[in-house]
């Protein structure tokens, strides 16, 4: 063989391989307003960064004459590159070539990135498009699976992993993605569940569309499964990007610092307007959040699930920080199960991954009601106080308002291991409301007016920041308008907190 034909030879394979289940295939992809697998991880990748890995691999299966029908790749395109220009690794399921399945070749695919990615301390991407486990090659692709999801646990809090449903996602092909950190999805496009509406209706006689069952809607609204959800692939891919711009390649860095001309010791006179004289009264805390970070810049983290809690990545002084709020426009902030087990799982990322912790908090105590209770309020609530305790990160807390019972201590207190902690003027710490705190003491005993001026009294006794400014549990009560000096300036001071939990093989979380 001449050595032109070699050269040759390796031409013809790759564009076999770039033609993964040839052009009818690619058209009909195209035709359901997806992309292939090659077009997702360029589009992913900063331009002409990308090397693939195994592009000549194919299936190893002799049985249902599929020995006859063998294609370069086999249904998955991996490999590395750069966003932003930090190294990350990809792999991509190429729903043209057997409906994307999952056979034992392309999963020892998936897992040679994986290895290579916790080796090399960087963070991977899944683009999940795939049909499921290749029924053809029965246990040899549900190991493959379980591999997959062996290589997720082991790498989880030690580099971020990210996974985008860009099409189906069915069976036991959905706990990869659910054991990595943070899930995309498209709307209209994408569909995850354990069960499809064929089994379900079979089963439990219930009727069920794969939208309502799965979709990006009912998974970023509903059900807390997914974090983000993009219109087209596009928009979704390019939140990809947004996202890895705030968080560090591994677990031993610190997260990207980018420049910003907004000033460190920028007032804003309006932040003494926004939470309104009336307790009962809501106002929107994005409207504070906003204001204090740097450049309006703020990437909320499951905006559409459990709105009486916003989580999310900003900036202050170029520097990334997890915010955590609650919100009293919805519900009135309060804790329920969703919130908590929302804000637990964002807390535990941030200190996985050393990004600092800001807390905004108005909180007027946890939901009651036999739904919760029944659904385990205890438990969940707890989820969140854990994490908060078991952060070493720097903790940064602003009390805006409510601060009432169990809820204060949950939200970043003192007491759990925040070391700044600042209040408003307009901030009020208590055990409860001054209303149900007088009915308790007096039980009955008062006439209207007595009770009300008791209420009165008890407000103005307890309804401040000052008693808990007074033992030192906050340490300084600040005018809404110097909110982001004063953020910053902590920040600054606790930039190299250094603190480690006692030796443990890990905590017993409550789950």
């Amino acid at each position: 063989m001449k050595l032109e034909d070699k050269f040759n030879k390796l031409e013809e394979l790759n564009k076999l391989a770039e033609l993964g289940g040839g052009e009818t295939r690619k058209e009909k992809q195209h035709a359901a307003g997806k992309k292939t697998a090659r077009e997702r991880v360029l589009q992913l990748l900063d331009p002409g960064t990308f090397t693939e890995i195994d592009k000549l691999m194919t299936h190893r299966s002799y049985d249902f004459g599929m020995e006859a029908n063998k294609i370069y790749g086999d249904g998955v395109v991996s490999g590395y590159g750069k966003v932003n220009g930090r190294l990350v690794y990809v792999f991509a399921q190429d729903f043209t070539v057997f409906g994307g399945s999952l056979s034992r070749a392309n999963a020892d695919k998936i897992i040679k990135v994986q290895e290579l990615a916790l080796k090399m301390g960087a963070p991977i991407i899944g683009l999940n498009d795939s049909g499921g486990a290749r029924i053809q090659e029965g246990v040899e692709s549900l190991a493959g699976y379980a591999d997959i999801f062996y290589n997720n646990v082991i790498s989880s809090g030690v580099i971020p992993q990210i996974s985008a449903i860009l099409g189906p996602c069915a069976g036991g092909a959905v706990y990869s993605p659910a054991l990595t950190d943070f899930i995309f999805m498209v709307n209209e496009k994408s569909h995850m569940f354990v069960t499809g509406p064929d089994v379900i209706k079979t089963v439990t006689h219930e009727e069920v569309t794969k939208e309502e069952l799965g979709g990006a809607n009912t998974h970023n609204s509903k059900s807390g499964v997914a974090h983000f959800n993009g219109s087209d692939e596009e928009q979704t891919i390019m939140m990809i990007r947004e996202l890895l711009s705030f968080i560090p390649s591994n677990n031993l860095e610190d997260a990207p610092i980018k420049t910003t001309i907004d000033s460190d010791e920028r007032a804003d006179e309006s932040l003494e307007e926004i939470v309104p004289a009336d307790p009962n009264k809501p106002y929107d805390m994005h409207e504070i959040i906003q204001r204090v970070i740097d450049n309006k810049h703020f990437l909320e983290v499951q905006p559409q699930y459990a709105q009486n809690m916003i989580v999310g990545f900003a900036r202050f002084g170029g520097k990334p920080v997890g915010i955590v709020a609650n919100q009293p426009q919805n519900l009135a902030g309060v804790l329920d199960i969703n919130s908590s087990v929302k804000a637990a799982r964002f807390v535990r990322f941030c200190d996985s991954f050393n990004i600092p912790l800001v807390t905004f908090v108005d909180v007027p105590g946890f939901l009651p009601g036999t739904n919760q209770e029944f659904g385990g309020i205890i438990k969940h609530g707890a989820k969140l106080l854990y994490a908060f305790a078991e952060a070493t990160v720097p903790k940064i807390t602003l009390i805006t308002r409510k601060a009432y019972g169990g809820a204060y201590d949950v939200m970043s207190s003192k007491h759990i291991g925040a070391d700044v902690n600042l209040a408003y003027p307009t901030a009020e710490i208590a055990v409860m409301g001054p209303e149900g705190a007088i009915n308790i003491i007096h039980r009955n005993k008062l006439n209207d007016e007595e009770k009300a001026a008791a209420v009165t009294e008890y407000r103005e006794k307890f309804a401040n920041p000052y008693k808990a400014a007074s033992l030192g549990y906050i340490d300084e009560i600040i005018n809404p308008r110097d909110t982001r000096k004063k953020i910053i300036d902590a920040l600054d001071m606790t930039q190299n907190k250094r603190k480690s939990n006692p030796p443990k093989k890990h905590g017993n979380i409550p789950l």
